[in-house]
């Protein structure tokens, strides 16, 4: 991979991570109040839900942040990204004065899947973990 190719990468990887992690970090400092809106979105096991968006947004985004199993951690945020959007972001059963806005997000969300699935074919790219591995 050229030089610019390896740049670029890691400065999209940079930019997803900046959806993600801070993110998974509010939802953590807002733990309860997150559990309450998960509630309200008639999740069956809020708790868990939270606990696992904390972990994939977190963790999911400090391993793409280093570039550490990038292809499997984008392939599981990317699966993770489709199911809040359709739990999330349901714009087909919003309230019409907010259905433009919700249709937004999911569409939104739909984009980050793209550029996950983008960084699942490419990998990490040579600024990353797994580009030392593979130098080695």
């Amino acid at each position: 991979m050229k030089t610019y190719q390896n740049a670029l990468n890691l400065i999209g990887r940079l930019l997803v991570v900046a959806l993600f992690l801070p993110a998974g970090i509010a939802k953590l400092a807002g733990f309860e109040g997150t559990v309450g809106y998960f509630t309200s979105l008639g999740m069956s096991t809020p708790t868990l839900a939270v606990v696992v968006a904390i972990v994939v947004e977190v963790l999911g985004g400090l391993a793409l942040l280093v570039g550490f199993q990038t292809r499997a951690v984008a392939i599981i945020m990317a699966i993770f990204t489709l199911a809040a959007s359709i739990t999330g972001h349901a714009y087909w059963s919003a309230p019409a004065e907010s259905a433009f806005v919700v249709q937004l997000l999911f569409f939104k969300n739909i984009a980050v899947i793209g550029g996950l699935l983008v960084i699942a074919s490419a990998g990490a790219g040579r600024f990353s973990f797994d580009g030392r591995k593979q130098d080695n």
